[in-house]
């Protein structure tokens, strides 16, 4: 005979369990239901996107690069343009799928949304720039047209991403495309940089790290097999053609040169005075804000004072006042020497002095 107790408990703990899976809008079930509908509507969207992007830059679509852009087999990749057809969103013929007008309004409203979240997280926050792209990858699908619309004002309406890329306005309107790729400049020519590709996240880091910045210059020296050789900030470096094909230039008027050499507060020595010239490009957002707000501007006095024992942070007096900056914020700052403030003293550093 079972125990009343027991067989009570028993079923007390299979009607929690049911409810917990299967209760309106809070159960397991319905969340995953939820899940998967909102991973459907992110993979069809980012199927829109793919499509414009080959189009935008005159590549043709087909269902192998639809297939690996979304990291899902072809016949899948066939289900999703099948869906995007019923939805009236797509065309599908023998040059490979093509938006209808429906379509590209829709794919322009992702793109304004990525490019609108990048420029909102280079100005207003700390993220990194090489976690830019991934977090708006994110968020292009999670903003509403009136989030996105009410960002563009806060922002300033800006036309352009940190990237380089034209921003879509609200009635889908994209600026033509400028420039030419660095691959193709010829040498001899100055250039400024007005867009560096972001995709893939590896080119773009190295980029970075090479110090390309939106606005900066390079000395074209030469054109070889497979790089291409250009010469900035003092130094001249090598960028293979794959990297310098994610990089869009235009010429300078002839006579106008890259900067020959760029002193920054980390090479002041301990004890010297020096004045800010400019704050690089690459510092940009609430970093930015930061120095502009310490009174870093053209002009101002600098003197290396204390380095902390690991060298790093160094404390600066700056309009009086001793302010501790790390080795990456010292680097955006570029420097002059001060007449009379002991530059010629060698050997001092201020890790030295530390």
């Amino acid at each position: 005979m079972p125990d009343p107790a027991l067989a009570l408990l028993l079923f007390g703990i299979l009607l929690a369990a049911a409810a917990a899976l299967l209760w309106p809008r809070t159960g397991l079930a319905p969340r995953l239901h939820r899940l998967l509908l909102l991973s459907e509507r992110v993979r069809l969207e980012d199927a829109v996107k793919h499509i414009y992007t080959c189009e935008r830059t005159g590549r043709v679509c087909s269902l192998e690069s639809l297939a690996g852009r979304l990291e899902v087999s072809r016949a899948r990749a066939a289900t999703l343009l099948s869906r995007l057809a019923a939805m009236a969103l797509v065309q599908t013929g023998g040059a490979g799928p093509t938006l209808t007008g429906e379509g590209r309004q829709s794919a322009l409203r992702l793109v304004r949304t990525h490019r609108m979240w990048e420029r909102y997280l280079a100005d207003r926050t700390g993220v990194p720039a090489s976690d830019w792209h991934d977090e708006a990858e994110r968020m292009e699908h999670a903003l509403s047209t009136d989030e996105v619309d009410a960002l563009d004002t806060r922002l300033g309406h800006p036309r352009w991403d940190p990237h380089g890329d034209p921003i879509p306005t609200s009635t889908g309107d994209v600026p033509p495309d400028q420039g030419l790729g660095l691959v193709s400049a010829e040498p001899g020519r100055t250039v400024e940089i007005l867009h560096l590709e972001d995709e893939p996240r590896e080119i773009y880091d190295g980029l970075i790290r090479d110090g390309l910045v939106l606005g900066g210059r390079l000395d074209v020296v030469a054109r070889m097999d497979g790089s291409v050789r250009v010469r900035s900030g003092g130094r001249e470096w090598e960028i293979d053609t794959v990297a310098a094909g994610n990089v869009t230039v235009q010429y300078l008027p002839l006579g106008e040169r890259a900067e020959t050499s760029r002193t920054t507060l980390l090479d002041a020595a301990a004890g010297e005075t020096v004045r800010v010239t400019a704050i690089s490009r690459a510092c940009q957002g609430i970093q930015r804000r930061r120095l502009l707000d310490l009174g870093v501007v053209r002009g101002t006095p600098i003197t290396p004072e204390l380095a902390s024992a690991a060298g790093d942070p160094v404390a600066y007096r700056i309009r009086g006042a001793l302010i501790a900056l790390r080795r990456t914020q010292a680097a955006w700052i570029h420097v002059e020497h001060a007449a009379g403030s002991g530059s010629e003293r060698a050997g001092r550093s201020v890790e030295g002095a530390a």
